[in-house]
């Protein structure tokens, strides 16, 4: 098992201790179950489902990738800027 370090509020770290101590858990223990609880795919909302195959296809260009770098240089990128 690979070892990670990361920063927490201590409000956060406070609830994990508290939960390790009531459970009688490490607290890698309760950082790995809350992790993989949250780690499941999320689900697309009823509503936006049934939008889905409209999403994009009101406005702009038909296909975005034809003349790209005419696009971009309109959009100036690709120029030098006043330092």
């Amino acid at each position: 098992m690979k070892t990670l370090t990361v920063r927490l509020p201590e409000t956060l770290v406070d609830q994990i201790e508290a939960e390790s101590r009531a459970r009688r858990l490490s607290k890698s223990d309760v950082v790995r179950e809350r992790l993989s609880a949250g780690a499941s795919p999320r689900k697309i909302p009823p509503l936006l489902e049934s939008i889905q195959d409209l999403i994009g296809s009101v406005g702009g260009p038909g296909d975005i990738s034809a003349n790209k770098k005419a696009k971009l240089r309109m959009m100036g990128y690709g120029r030098k800027r006043p330092r």
